[in-house]
C-alpha cells in the first residue's frame, strides 16, 4: 500500500505523560482522536483523554459515571471466573460489558500547530445523562455561521451513540442530547449546508446482517436527521475490509466533497482512505481509493495501547489550498500530525 503522508518530525505530539489526569488516583492511559478547529487566531485540538485508576495485583479497577456524572470505581478480582478481560479496551463481566477507560474531552491550543498546551478558563467536557455513564469520544468539530457543532460518541451501558453539543466561545455549551442513537458513531457533519440542508456522514453498527458501513443522513436544523443512505461499505480482502468510519467534515474541492476515511482489516489495523461525493448530491460516491493513502508504519503507530492503529476525525485545511494538515491518534495512546496534499489525494481515486 502506498502511503503518502508526511509525518511531523515532532511526532509524537502529545503522550499520556504530557497532561495532567482529572481526578487524584487516576492515570490518563490513552489520548485519542482529537477533533480540530481554528479558533481565537490558533489551531486547536478537543482530545479525548481516557483514565483509569492506578492499577493494583490482582485487581482490574475502572471508573463509571452515574446519570448525575459522579464517578465510581469498580473493582474485580482477576481471577474472577465470571471475568473475561482478553481485550485491553473491554471487559466483560457477569454478563455486561464495561470499559476499561472512561473518556472525556480535553481542550488544547496551539500558536505554531505543533506545541500544545491546555489553556486557562476553558472547561472540559465530561458523560452527562443515562448515555454517557461510560464517558464520550471521539469528537469532531464544525464551524457552521459562526455555531462550532460537536457530534462525539456517548458511551453507556445501554450503547453507543452520537451526541451532539454546540458553541460559539468553547465556553458555553448548549447540549442536544443523542442524535444518532446506538449502536452509531462516527459522525462527521458537513462544514457548509447543501441546498439548504446540513448533511453528516455516520455509521451504524449492524452485528447480523449488513456490516459497519458509512451511511449519509440530511437535516433542516443540525439537530434531526432523516433520508439515510448507506454510501461506502467495507471490501472484502482489501485493507478496509472489517469496518470503514468517517474521519472530520468533507472538503470542498472543485472536484467534489473529498472524505477521509478511516478503514480497519480482519487484523485490526486501522489505514486512511478517501472517497469523492458530488457537491451538489453528496449521497452520490463519485470515487474512492483503492488502497490506503496512510498506513500504521512508525513504531509510535505500531506500539502502543493498541497498535497499527492510525485514525483521524481532525484536519485543518491550509491557506495554499491544497495542503491538509491531519492530527490523528496513533496506536490508540498518542496525539500526533502529518500533512496531505489534496491534489495527490485527488490523484489515486478512482
Amino acid at each position: 500500500m502506498k502511503d503518502i503522508a508526511k509525518r511531523f518530525g515532532e511526532n509524537p505530539l502529545l503522550s499520556p505523560a504530557d497532561l495532567v489526569p482529572s481526578k487524584d488516583g487516576l492515570e490518563i492511559t490513552c489520548l485519542l482522536n482529537p477533533g480540530t478547529f481554528r479558533f481565537d487566531g490558533k489551531t486547536w485540538l478537543i482530545v479525548r483523554v481516557a483514565e483509569r485508576p492506578t492499577q493494583t495485583d490482582g485487581i482490574i479497577s475502572f471508573p463509571v459515571l452515574d446519570e448525575k456524572g459522579a464517578m465510581s470505581i469498580v473493582q474485580i478480582p482477576k481471577g474472577d471466573p465470571e471475568l473475561d478481560d482478553s481485550d485491553a479496551r473491554v471487559i466483560n463481566y457477569k454478563g455486561s460489558d464495561y470499559l476499561t477507560t472512561l473518556s472525556h474531552l480535553r481542550l488544547l491550543c496551539s500558536d505554531n500547530g505543533t506545541d500544545f498546551y491546555e489553556p486557562e478558563g476553558y472547561p472540559r467536557l465530561n458523560g452527562e445523562g443515562r448515555h454517557e455513564t461510560f464517558g464520550i469520544e471521539d469528537c469532531r468539530v464544525v464551524e457552521i455561521d459562526g455555531t462550532f457543532y460537536l457530534t462525539f460518541t456517548s458511551v453507556s451501558s445501554m450503547g453507543v451513540g452520537v451526541g451532539l453539543r454546540t458553541t460559539k466561545d468553547w465556553k458555553n455549551f448548549e447540549k442536544h442530547g443523542l442524535i444518532f442513537p446506538a449502536h452509531n458513531k462516527d459522525c462527521a457533519i458537513f462544514e457548509e449546508k447543501v441546498n439548504g440542508k446540513f448533511y453528516a456522514l455516520h455509521r451504524p453498527s449492524s452485528v447480523d446482517l449488513g456490516g459497519n458501513y458509512i451511511w449519509i443522513a440530511s437535516s433542516p436544523d443540525g439537530v434531526h436527521w432523516g433520508q439515510h443512505e448507506c454510501i461506502v461499505r467495507t471490501r472484502p480482502g482489501k485493507w478496509d475490509s472489517k469496518r470503514v468510519g468517517a474521519g472530520a467534515a468533507p472538503i470542498k474541492t472543485d472536484k467534489g466533497w473529498l472524505e477521509i476515511y478511516h478503514g480497519a482489516n480482519d487484523e485490526h489495523q486501522y489505514c486512511l482512505g478517501a472517497f469523492l461525493l458530488d457537491l451538489n448530491d453528496p449521497t452520490k460516491v463519485l470515487a474512492r481509493t483503492d488502497e490506503a493513502i496512510m498506513v500504521p508504519s512508525e513504531t509510535y503507530e505500531l506500539t502502543g495501547f493498541f497498535g497499527h492503529v492510525v485514525f483521524t476525525n481532525g484536519h485543518i485545511v491550509e491557506e495554499d489550498g491544497d495542503t491538509i494538515t491531519v492530527y490523528y491518534g496513533a496506536a490508540d495512546e498518542f496525539v500526533c500530525g502529518a500533512r496531505l496534499s489534496i491534489q495527490e489525494i485527488l490523484s489515486r481515486l478512482i
